[in-house]
């Protein structure tokens, strides 16, 4: 049984070089299948265990991989599939994203109901919705979503998304570089992530326009061909290390973080006491006096606002601020379950529907706790750098979801944590 123990109290300070965004990467692996000619070259990859499910999704179909360090060469010229291996659908909810490309190259797609974190209900209808608004029908049964383009090919329309949703953003933008005409999506996902997308697809021969907006236009094309892209930086690794920096630092360079990326944490973090300076390759942080937070009230919601994917994070901080702090969840409705570990470790938390409401205490104590999902686990990580004596987090399999070498850039800060692999443990 995988654990991580952290020596709580120590101090960070040097700097920490993010990775390429894993929310990036999934879609972009996924609009890899769109390539009927030439090969794709997408670099600053995160070595992540999504990254590594949807990287042999896109195998099974047919693609070839390539692994160089960071990078990762596609050929999916030889795609011979629409119908991925359900048992790694099954892992990742993000996997659910290669429906539009394989509609859009194939005029079909049968793909399993999608897996992913247990943070509440994230049902595929508004992927269904959109894409059978450009004409495809599609048959819901045994577990698969079964998916059919017209004779003609599927037809650019105007989509109305109920919710911005990130992956019906992306789903609908993929198929519609195929489609015969223009599609608009009105109430689009704005997320940065699929700025990245959109930014690859036009490289690929695509013309998308307005991503990042809430309205997206996409004209269709005959045909695209592979290219070239780095991936953005992670913003949620980033957030994660700005977060730990603000209670332990002495001053920590996060590298390679995107400041506009994250501009509603970072307001956050000035309103509690923590002092930022953004730079051209970086944030800079200082932590908040005495290393305790002034208290904040946060309500998570889409782009640009409040990511909820920085709420476990901000919980975790809270716990030890001076005085009273609420946090609201607004994005799903089944994410405090990180709130019992918390409380284990002396964290004084009460959930009043969705609403966190946290009283601050001096320090939290070291505890035996285990992630319950993936931004939980980097919770229970910064809970375990500010608190006092030794904190073991089990549960990894959730961290190495969505955190490529998260224990090794601690170290290099300063922190006392280590990670131990297929160790028993008596409970």
């Amino acid at each position: 049984m995988a654990r991580i123990l952290i020596q709580g109290g120590h101090s960070l300070k040097g700097s920490v070089r993010v990775s390429g965004a894993k929310n990036a990467v999934l879609p972009i692996l996924a609009a890899s299948l769109l390539a009927e000619e030439g090969v794709s070259q997408i670099e600053e990859v995160p070595h992540l265990l999504d990254v590594k499910n949807m990287a042999n999704t896109v195998e099974a179909l047919g693609a070839r991989l390539e692994w160089r360090g960071s990078t990762i060469r596609v050929d999916a010229r030889h795609v011979n599939s629409f119908t991925p291996p359900a048992d790694l659908v099954g892992r990742m909810r993000a996997s659910f994203v290669v429906t539009g490309p394989l509609l859009a190259r194939f005029g079909e797609a049968i793909v399993a109901h999608p897996g992913g974190c247990n943070i509440g209900p994230r049902p595929v209808d508004l992927h269904i919705k959109g894409l059978e608004a450009l004409g495809a029908t599609s048959v819901v049964e045994n577990g698969f979503v079964h998916m059919k383009a017209p004779a003609g090919g599927l037809q650019g329309a105007r989509i109305y998304l109920d919710i911005p949703s990130v992956g019906a953003t992306q789903n609908i933008m993929m198929a519609a570089t195929l489609a015969r005409g223009q599609t608009v999506i009105e109430n689009a996902a704005k997320e940065p992530e699929n700025v990245d997308l959109a930014n690859y697809l036009n490289a690929m021969g695509a013309r998308v326009r307005g991503a990042g907006t809430d309205i997206i236009r996409i004209d269709g094309v005959d045909s695209l061909c592979g290219a070239t892209h780095a991936v953005i930086p992670d913003r949620i690794e980033a957030g994660t290390f700005l977060v730990a920096a603000a209670l332990k630092g002495e001053g920590v360079y996060v590298e390679n973080a995107l400041s506009h990326h994250l501009m509603s944490l970072i307001a956050k973090l000035e309103e509690a006491g923590a002092r930022i300076e953004d730079r051209v390759d970086g944030i800079h942080v200082w932590p908040c006096e005495g290393g305790r937070m002034k208290p904040l009230d946060v309500k998570t919601h889409y782009y640009p606002s409040y990511p909820t994917d920085m709420q476990a994070q901000i919980i975790a901080a809270l716990s030890v601020a001076q005085g009273t702090s609420t946090v609201t969840e607004t994005v799903f409705e089944n994410r405090f379950l990180h709130v019992a570990e918390l409380q284990r470790m002396g964290a004084n938390i009460h959930i009043e529907g969705r609403t966190a409401v946290i009283e601050g205490i001096e320090r939290l104590s070291g505890a035996r706790v285990t992630a319950t999902d993936l931004r939980a686990g980097a919770a229970l990580v910064i809970a375990g750098l500010i608190a006092d004596g030794e904190t073991e987090v089990h549960g990894l399999h959730h961290l190495d979801r969505g955190y490529d070498n998260l224990v090794a850039k601690f170290q290099a800060l300063g922190a006392r944590i280590e990670r131990y692999e297929d160790v028993e443990v008596n409970v």
